[in-house]
């Protein structure tokens, strides 16, 4: 059910598969077993199948490693070094011991909280945080504005996921809670380097919407975007509109990329009739859009450029790794036997401490991405 612990000089992994949330989080306490002592942060992953039983397992984590401060939220599944655990019962643990001044505990913040809580503000004036793993409701409209929000009032790179559940949408930020974005905050003093890969390419050109409203793209550079639409997906998938589904998708172009970076965004509907389509992001005339695919092949090429280009960036063994994947991602895109989580630590290091979740949407620099992997690395 558990296996050995990962660490490196400041953080421990533990994880276990199959069973309740009693075995799962006896079988983590056990694999870390001296290794919590003295630390004094936690993250904590879960999958949906024990949703009702957060509150349990947080009270059970905190009387048994002294460990107060406890982050994390649930997800379809769970992911650590090496390893993922994909709609089934797991658990994956965290602890660290750094200094208690290197982090801030983020209590939830909510649609209608204009300005962070003094303390978290003091903190952050004082440590000039460099990294925030957060975690968001994804039932609670206006997420990037609160993004934006906790960005401007700390000046944080923001990197995380949205809870995924079936059943209850908790998250643990100190305790358990709900209905916002929660997490923690790096200070300054910890170096910390960060990574995208997405899982679909390109399969058109990038087009111009010069007829659009709300989330109806009318027209594409002067014609039906209907019309363009089949012309970029090919004549033999435009015959039979069925087979796109879950295959094809739309994409915003982020204004101002240097990377020509992208968020991938579903297709809502299709209208041959009135030769429109719709998709899950408002638009407007001026704004980009381009069509995209989901592609194993190139998502695997792009997660080993993601990794290598980290590693090489951070220039030292990090101290450990969050990683935030989405739910069309892992055993859904790269089959089965955790391929995803292989190929980061055979090239980022199997030693590496790393924890994460598939998401209900990812987060990276305050924005929303869709069928793609976040990996952050704390140096």
């Amino acid at each position: 059910m558990n296996t050995p612990p990962i660490h490196s000089d400041a953080f421990s992994v533990a994880h276990a598969s199959g069973g309740d949330w009693q075995e799962l989080t006896e079988a983590c306490l056990l694999s870390l077993g001296k290794e919590a002592k003295n630390c004094n942060l936690g993250f904590v992953y879960v999958s949906d199948s024990l949703d009702e039983d957060l509150h349990l397992i947080l009270k059970r984590l905190k009387a048994a490693t002294r460990v107060h401060d406890w982050v994390g939220t649930i997800g379809f599944g769970v992911c650590v070094s090496g390893a993922e655990f994909f709609d089934r019962p797991a658990m994956a643990i965290m602890v660290g011991a750094i200094p208690q001044d290197s982090f801030c505990i983020l209590p939830t913040i909510g649609p209608d909280d204009r300005d962070l809580p003094k303390e978290v503000l003091d903190w952050a004036r004082a440590h000039n945080p460099v990294l925030g793993v957060i975690h968001a409701d994804p039932r609670i409209p206006g997420l990037e504005k609160i993004f934006a929000r906790i960005e401007g009032q700390t000046h944080c790179f923001l990197v995380g996921g949205m809870t995924a559940s079936r059943g209850a949408h908790d998250q643990i930020a100190g305790e358990v809670t709900n209905g916002g974005v929660s997490g923690v905050l790096f200070g300054g003093d910890l170096g910390a380097v960060t990574g995208l890969t997405q899982g679909c390419s390109p399969i058109g050109p990038i087009h111009n919407v010069t007829r659009g409203r709300d989330n109806i793209v009318l027209a594409l550079d002067g014609r039906p975007s209907m019309e363009v639409f089949k012309e970029d997906i090919g004549e033999l998938l435009a015959r039979d509109l069925n087979k796109i589904n879950g295959y094809v998708h739309a994409a915003v172009p982020i204004k101002g990329s240097d990377t020509g970076d992208y968020l991938v965004r579903n297709l809502l509907g299709l209208y041959p009739e009135k030769g429109w389509i719709s998709i899950a992001e408002r638009v407007g005339v001026g704004d980009q859009v381009m069509f995209v695919r989901r592609d194993g092949a190139a998502a695997d090429t792009d997660l080993k450029r993601m990794v290598e280009d980290l590693k090489s960036r951070s220039g030292k063994a990090p101290r450990a790794a969050f990683y935030f994947s989405c739910i069309a991602r892992g055993p859904n895109l790269f089959g089965p036997g955790s391929v995803e989580l292989r190929t980061i630590a055979k090239i980022l290091g199997e030693d590496v401490p790393l924890i994460g979740f598939f998401a209900n949407g990812e987060i990276s620099n305050n924005r929303i991405y869709g069928y793609t992997g976040v990996l952050s690395l704390i140096l």
